[in-house]
């Protein structure tokens, strides 16, 4: 396991997001699609960064690769965030981490394309649970997704 210095997340801010993710976690394959799409309407750009989409003659929604990455993406940030304050720290397979890293490395992840992800998520999420959304809520998310992207941005470099 890779672990990083954790900031203070609270007991209340894991509530929210574990009680929220218990909300959305049923939908976790439509969410990350939109939660993509999202991504790709404020930065269209961003469609270049996966090999996938590159060369397909589709649109980006019918891609029959996009709904299987996305779901995993989403599943696996919104279980790194349910685990952040247990665990004191981000925890994936280290193998995980570091191969997320490297990949972001490779297509040429920067710090914009992290922000873009972060706010694609956090509405996302605002529109999966309305009932639920606080500015409270906002900011526990944003805590947990900021700790996950400073444990990936650790292991940017080359692979050897």
């Amino acid at each position: 396991m890779s672990t990083l210095e954790l900031k203070d997340f609270t007991e209340e801010q894991e509530a929210l997001v574990v009680k929220s993710w218990s909300a959305m976690k049923k939908n976790a394959s439509e969410l990350g699609l939109k939660f993509f799409l999202k991504i790709f309407e404020i930065a269209p750009s961003a469609q270049k960064l996966f090999p996938f989409l590159r060369d397909s003659s589709v649109p980006v929604e019918q891609n029959p690769k996009l709904k299987p990455h996305a779901m995993s993406v989403f599943i696996m940030t919104c279980e790194s965030a349910v685990q952040l304050r247990k665990a004191g720290k981000v925890t994936v397979r280290e193998s995980s981490l570091k191969k997320l890293g490297a990949t972001h490395f490779k297509y040429g992840v920067v710090d914009e394309h992290f922000e873009v992800t972060k706010f694609a998520l956090l509405e996302t999420i605002k529109e999966a649970v309305p009932e639920m959304w606080s500015p409270e809520m906002k900011e526990a998310w944003g805590q947990a997704y900021d700790q996950l992207v400073a444990a990936i941005k650790t292991e940017m470099k080359p692979t050897s």
